[in-house]
């Protein structure tokens, strides 16, 4: 048999071929981005960008193609480049002023986004530049962050405060963060100062601590107790619209101020109104 020939019957013989890097790993199973955004990489959206750049790696096996699928159990992994990118992005916390909507702009009215300006940042416990820490200052550190146009790209409320309440607002480009404050599962404390008027029908502490409904379906149970004669705290771990205000009438009482002062660990803390500031690398909800 001369070269050629050997050559041609070896080419013909079966091999066993390695996978192509882009492989999807299996044809049936969950969806991936369904699986990222169950184990809080990031949105299910922002899984779908990933995957279209080629970013995701399915047990070791890079994955292009969108919808594919994984068995459940899978090990699914970023690029170095999707998580630089992840941590780069910002997330801000606004003290909402009345009158501002927290979506989308609705007639005679700005959205809280607008806000986010260079000459509304709040420089919590800043520093002079040249000034020593002596290791007696126990304020927490402020971000080192400055404001860039970019941070305004994707920025977009992480849950709803009404036009006529203010308080704390989180706006972020993370995916993760979002998806943890408003999920359908999350179970992220928020914290609100209700000011009242009127009378609280008998029970009504306890209906609003559990057992009112809204929207024909019953409300998660929540921690409601007074403050003094005219004001009560609320936690929820649920955010209906409205909610606050519409539970209140439900016992007799109506609403004529409400603050959120908390979400999470993330305290609203001295943060002026109409002000803002970065999320810190030392905060987490």
């Amino acid at each position: 048999m001369n070269g050629k020939s050997a050559a041609s019957s070896a080419s013909s013989t079966p091999q066993t071929q390695r996978p192509r890097r882009d492989e999807p790993p299996v044809a049936d199973g969950v969806r991936i981005s369904k699986l990222m955004s169950e184990r809080g990489l990031c949105s299910r959206r922002e899984a779908d960008e990933h995957i279209a750049h080629g970013r995701v790696f399915v047990n070791g096996v890079r994955v292009t193609e969108l919808g594919a699928r994984a068995a459940p159990d899978s090990k699914i992994t970023l690029s170095r480049e999707a998580r630089d990118e992840q941590n780069a992005r910002v997330t801000i916390l606004l003290h909402k002023p009345i009158g501002y909507v927290s979506g989308q702009p609705e007639p005679g009215f700005r959205p809280a986004a607008s806000l986010i300006e260079a000459a509304s940042q709040w420089h919590e416990h800043g520093k002079k530049k040249g000034a020593l820490n002596n290791g007696t200052d126990r304020h927490p550190k402020a971000s080192p962050l400055t404001f860039s146009s970019g941070h305004l790209r994707g920025l977009a409320p992480a849950g709803r405060l009404d036009i006529d309440s203010t308080g704390l607002l989180v706006l972020t480009q993370d995916g993760r963060i979002a998806k943890q404050l408003i999920g359908d599962d999350s179970k992220i404390e928020k914290e609100y100062l209700v000011r009242v008027s009127g009378t609280l029908i008998e029970n009504g502490l306890a209906l609003l601590n559990h057992g009112l409904s809204l929207d024909g379906k019953p409300l998660r149970p929540a921690h409601v107790e007074w403050l003094n004669d005219d004001q009560l705290r609320f936690i929820l771990c649920e955010g209906k619209k409205r909610q606050i205000r519409r539970m209140c009438e439900q016992v007799g009482l109506k609403v004529v101020g409400l603050k959120r002062v908390r979400i999470g660990n993330v305290r609203l803390g001295s943060l002026p109104i109409g002000k803002w500031r970065y999320l810190r690398e030392d905060e987490a909800f």
